[in-house]
């Protein structure tokens, strides 16, 4: 058991006027919290009684305390069944109960929870109290007198769960009298420091009635540290609108001085995701706290001593503040800012970072080159109308995947338009007013174009970056009233460039002949497409200038998308797709409008132009990922090469916060890079730990960070968070309860500092990603500071399955196709069924049509269809050990091989069975054959190869090996059928 200290004394705090003493301490692991709860008061008994009375003053910020639960144990943990109540509020509580044990220590529990729900997603339901006592037992309570039991202390199950000191609330008439002693002043300002964030937003501290506000803030600072402190607004009986805050220089007497420009914000504003300036309104209600976080960089250069200056703080109507600053420079320098220090609020300047925020090409892409009005890119080439859209768009990728060719394969027929149609039926016709580039660089070139009518105009800006993906904004904008049939966009896409699809309600496979497709945002997270071959294709999105991204992977019904005004149209907008004269035709429509002049409505519109780069053999190959903490002699001798550590492990803990066990990772992955491997870890944006340092920091941002909610969760989310937030995943064993990110904010900002410093001080190798909540701008910052001196970095991206209800039926690929072109490889995931067709499996299993190559999840996967896609299942998932088939690959040596895919026209081996279908790897030495069947029954097949393709002698005899698992060795002969077994498939060696 320890207590809470601060400068080495014991904190001990008077509640009730200074008329009792209570102390809060922790008790470690004292009593089994899931059945008892986080908390309990202790109290002595020094009376032989019946009955006797303890009045606890536990000052709870949680409502309605009568109503829930109390429970009175022994010391030794016997349960009392007398109790009775008395008088219970926020305050206090009045129990009354029979010490059948007699005199000594009694301990009260009196936030009781049983968990609800499944075991990662449960909700701690409080429960109601429960009366047990005696009736005979209670005529005691009202006999006089009645002994009064001696509250002792409080006890938390740990520290993380204490109230003390930010959320032990002042009673109301301790509010009422500190009131009526300022009440002339329309808000309170109370400078806090940093260690203690401020937590509750309508209810006081009593630490802040002990010490009052004050006018002045002094702390200790040293030298190049990113320094932070807090301001709690108080407004008393009327609110605050359009709250600002302003540093003056901070000056030595000697004339040094920390600049105003060292100071700043967090929640009036800073730089978002983007590198975007942002600015905030802040606005606080009556009664209600308001935290300011103030960040200042003391410059490493400044001398010691005393530096004097203001914080102005302002709103509209009511007088200004000042608050002294006062910091006293030591002699010390932190080179880093202190942010091996976090739970100083070091870190918190990383908020506003812009770091790896460039357009720099990144590996394995190439500078974009600009011919007149065409673009050339790795593998592709585009070209621009008149009009500012896209004329021309080329692949140079090869049927197998794995080069690049001379010539062009065509993925648009003609141009794509963008069409108005008027009232009459019409074709409205624009006048183009010029194309003009605006920017041409190595990683991205911009353009603009003026498209004008008579009622109407469009301005176009189109934008190309290095790795594919296009971005355009069309502004529409009403020259007169005008009144239209439709405003649209055609993609008239090449026969060839669209045989297969994904996206608007299909699954991916063959594109459907027809389809007719609506909005409906509220259900479906569906605003656009992929569609294409295995070597061209492209995505579009269709999107307005309020476009958020939703959540996802179980949460988007909680924020889904917003229906564009433009192409929604208020449900009238759809997507049609049909085919006509080899011509693949989608037609984005958003149907009759009227327009009042001046209005502006924006058709924008991304596109990703697939593949992104050839496939990556030799990486898939020879990069085995172990996906568990593990020894590492223990993932040497399963034959891994690079280690994958998940969260909820001795060195990686907490979800999406790995800066709790640094020492103990960096330890462990120094042992791997000594002994040949590389290690990567688990850590993505979607939900964050509730042990994040920077939790309070960031919740007083509103839902920048935090998406709003219904909260609901584990114990300590209802018990410090309180309301207004989402709970996500929860770990029983280590209480980790993590809390829904909103989306796009500056805690990607974070994201990517946290990043660089794991690279660069703990060594890391890469990361897993489990699904992804951040979009194309963070990946590619994230690319650029994985790369060391040890390699760029190995990204890994895990989804389940999204096609479902929860997730608004999308497909994982789709969702996450623009991160595709800076992953290194794929693990689709739970819930992906690996019995339907070779077409589903090319498109939203194998990575193959992106450049990609996979690994299977569910059930362990199909290990023989995985070998058409170069696919195993990943050690040490679901029993089946993929080293079996990995020791085929190295007695073969395929590194270096050429891989040639059933899909390729000219594959040199096909067999006589449609259902039966052949991948062969090539090395000049001999080949590698992987057959797999999705036959219904066993079927007998006979080989057909090209012997000169294949650029071997013809054989006589085939070599099956055996492979463990996967099939019994035999010898067949080249010119006789051979059995299939349905569902499964064949390796076969020709030598």
């Amino acid at each position: 058991m320890r207590s809470f200290f601060l400068l080495s004394s014991l904190l001990i705090f008077n509640l009730n006027g200074h008329a009792q003493d209570a102390k809060y301490v922790v008790c470690e692991n004292c009593w089994i919290a899931d059945s008892l709860g986080n908390h309990r008061a202790v109290v002595q008994v020094e009376a032989d009684s019946k009955v006797v009375r303890a009045i606890i003053p536990w000052r709870r910020q949680d409502q309605n305390p009568n109503a829930k639960n109390i429970v009175v144990t022994d010391a030794q943990g016997k349960r009392i069944l007398n109790i009775y109540r008395g008088n219970i509020d926020r305050e206090r509580g009045e129990i009354y109960f029979e010490p059948q044990s007699g005199k000594g220590v009694y301990y009260v529990y009196y936030l009781l929870y049983r968990f609800k729900g499944s075991r990662n997603y449960p909700t701690a339901v409080y429960q109601s109290f429960s009366e047990t006592s005696d009736g005979q037992w209670r005529k005691y309570v009202d006999s006089a007198p009645v002994p009064e039991a001696k509250f002792v202390e409080f006890q938390s199950i740990d520290d993380f769960n204490s109230f003390y000191p930010m959320e032990v609330i002042a009673t109301e008439d301790e509010v009422n009298r500190f009131k009526s002693l300022n009440s002339t002043q329309p808000y309170l300002i109370f400078p806090e420091d940093r260690l203690y964030p401020i937590k509750m937003k309508r209810d006081l501290p009593k630490r802040w009635i002990d010490n009052g506000p004050h006018d002045v803030f002094t702390a200790n600072v040293m030298k190049g540290e990113n320094f932070s402190f807090q301001l709690g607004l108080y407004a008393m009986n009327s609110g605050l609108k359009n709250v600002t805050i302003s540093f003056s220089d901070l000056y030595q007497t000697v004339g040094s001085k920390i600049a105003s420009t060292e100071f700043s914000c967090l929640n009036t504003g800073g730089t978002n995701w983007d590198g975007k300036k942002i600015k905030k309104v802040i606005n606080v209600d009556a009664g209600e706290i308001q935290p300011l976080w103030c960040l200042v960089n003391i410059p490493q250069s400044l001398k010691e001593g005393v530096y004097e200056g203001v914080a102005l703080i302002s709103a509209d109507g009511v007088p200004s503040k000042k608050i002294k600053i006062v910091f006293l420079v030591t002699d010390k320098t932190l080179p880093d800012g202190g942010v091996d220090e976090p739970w100083k609020q070091t870190r918190l300047a990383w908020l506003n970072s812009t770091m790896a925020m460039n357009n720099e090409v990144i590996q394995p892409y190439v500078p974009l080159k600009v011919q007149a009005q065409t673009i050339s890119l790795l593998g592709r080439k585009i070209a621009i109308g008149s009009d500012g859209l896209l004329s021309s768009i080329q692949s140079y990728f090869s049927e197998e995947m794995t080069s690049i060719d001379q010539a062009p394969k065509q993925i648009v027929a003609k141009p794509i338009q963008f069409l108005a149609e008027g009232t009459d039926g019409k074709q409205v016709t624009f006048k183009a007013g010029g194309l003009k580039f605006t920017e041409t660089k190595s990683g991205i070139v911009r353009w603009e174009v003026l498209l004008t009518s008579t009622n109407i105009q469009v301005k176009v800006q189109g934008q190309l970056e290095f790795d594919g993906f296009v971005s355009y904004s069309l502004a529409v904008t009403a020259i007169n009233d005008v009144s239209l049939n439709d405003l649209r966009m055609e993609i008239p896409m090449t026969k060839g460039s669209s045989k297969y699809m994904m996206g608007l309600g299909q699954p991916g496979g063959y594109r459907p002949a027809s389809l007719k497709w609506k909005w409906d945002v509220a259900n479906k997270n569906q605003d656009g497409a992929w569609i294409g071959d295995i070597n061209r294709g492209l995505q579009f999105s269709l999107r307005d200038e309020k476009y958020s991204r939703p959540l996802n992977t179980n949460f988007y019904l909680q924020k889904p998308l917003l229906l564009p005004s433009s192409w929604g149209n208020e449900g009238k907008g759809g997507i049609d797709i049909s085919e006509k004269d080899n011509t693949t035709l989608i037609n984005a429509y958003s149907g009759p409008r009227e327009m009042k002049k001046d209005e502006v409505l924006y058709y924008n519109f991304t596109m990703l132009l697939t593949p992104f780069h050839t496939l990556r053999t030799d990486f898939q190959w020879k990069t085995r990922f172990y996906h568990k903490y593990s020894p590492i002699d223990t993932v040497i001798s399963r034959g891994s090469s690079v280690v994958n550590i998940h969260h909820a492990n001795d060195i990686n803990p907490f979800i999406n916060y790995p800066f709790l066990r640094t020492k103990e990772m960096k330890a462990y992955i120094e042992e791997a890079h000594f002994k040949g491997l590389k290690v990567k870890i688990y850590n993505t944006i979607r939900e964050l730990s509730n042990r994040a340092y920077e939790t309070y920091p960031m919740r007083s941002l509103g839902t920048e960070i935090y998406s709003p909610g219904n909260g609901g969760g584990s114990s300590w989310l209802q018990e410090h968070i309180g309301e207004n937030y989402i709970a996500a995943w929860y770990v029983p064993e280590l209480k980790d309860a993590a809390i829904i990110n909103s989306g796009m904010s500056r805690w990607h900002n974070y994201y990517v500092e946290g990043m660089n410093w794991l690279v660069k001080n703990i060594g890391i190798d890469g990361i897993y990603l489990d699904d992804v909540a951040f979009d194309r701008t963070t990946m590619k910052r994230i690319r650029r500071v994985l790369a060391s001196d040890r390699g760029p970095g190995i990204i890994d991206l895990h989804s389940a399955n999204q096609y479902n209800k929860r997730d608004g039926f999308n497909n994982s690929a789709n969702l996450y196709l623009e991160h595709f072109p800076y992953i290194d490889r794929l693990w689709f995931g739970e819930y992906f069924d690996y019995n339907k067709n070779p077409d589903f499996w090319m498109v939203e299993v194998s990575g193959i049509p992106f450049g990609l190559m996979g690994e299977m999840l569910e059930k362990g996967g199909n290990k023989w269809r995985g070998m058409l896609y170069g696919m195993t299942n990943r050690m040490p998932y679901d029993g089946n050990d993929p080293s079996h088939i990995w020791k085929v690959w190295d007695s073969f040596g395929m590194e270096k091989s050429e891989m040639i895919g059933y899909w390729v026209e000219k594959c040199p081996v096909k067999t006589s069975d449609p259902n039966v279908l052949a991948t062969v790897y090539k090395k000049k030495e001999g080949a590698l054959i992987a057959l797999a069947s999705w036959a219904t029954e066993d079927v007998k097949v006979k080989l057909s190869i090209d012997w000169k393709s294949l650029g071997l002698a013809p054989k006589d005899t085939f070599e099956i090996p055996a492979v463990s698992g996967f099939q019994s060795g035999q010898t067949i002969k080249a010119d006789e059928e051979f059995v299939v077994p349905k569902g499964q498939g064949l390796m076969i060696l020709v030598k």
